[in-house]
């Protein structure tokens, strides 16, 4: 997978795309392990660290929930990690757990480059979903703006299996949107 040509928007020749990861499907995190079942069956690889070109916001939200804000020049540059993922099996994979068929979690381009290197990389992240994003931005204010999500972030990351029983994320959101900070 690593030697495959890329084009605009994540898409790789090959049937792959670049996936840029910023939170708990980064190596160390909780949901790391569907990648790394991606990798073992040859639908994902490791490219390397990374960081976007343009600065976001990345704020935590509901339980230690990480969200990207598609507000570029805003926020920070954000540290992660790049993959190719199978444009088949992979990508619905990733899709299904971001929530992106739910409104939780939108796939959209990102620019991003190595450390110290000058190559831009086309590829694609998850980021919160427009219906609620901007006002997730907002809820947290600029103190709220972190440039990578770290282990220590992930130890408040609740597992969907240890949540109260009926959560429902969208109402978790919109609970916390509504909250003063």
């Amino acid at each position: 997978m690593a030697n495959a040509r890329v084009a605009d928007g994540g898409v790789v020749d090959g049937g792959v795309s670049l996936i840029f990861v910023y939170g708990t499907l980064k190596r160390g995190f909780y949901n790391h392990s569907l990648i790394s079942n991606l990798m073992h069956t040859g639908d994902a690889a490791f490219i390397g660290p990374r960081a976007t070109l343009d600065a976001f916001p990345l704020v935590c939200g509901p339980n230690g929930i990480p969200y990207l804000i598609n507000l570029p020049g805003s926020g920070h540059l954000i540290r992660g990690e790049l993959y190719s993922v199978s444009s088949d099996r992979g990508l619905a994979r990733l899709d299904e757990l971001e929530g992106v068929d739910r409104a939780h979690y939108e796939r959209l381009p990102v620019a991003v480059v190595a450390d110290g290197g000058d190559e831009v990389v086309h590829a694609e992240a998850y980021f919160a979903h427009r219906g609620f994003g901007e006002a997730m931005r907002k809820r947290c204010g600029e103190e709220g703006l972190m440039s990578e999500y770290t282990l220590e972030m992930g130890k408040k990351y609740v597992r969907r299996e240890d949540r109260p029983p009926r959560s429902c994320f969208l109402h978790d959101i919109n609970k916390f949107i509504s909250e003063q900070s």
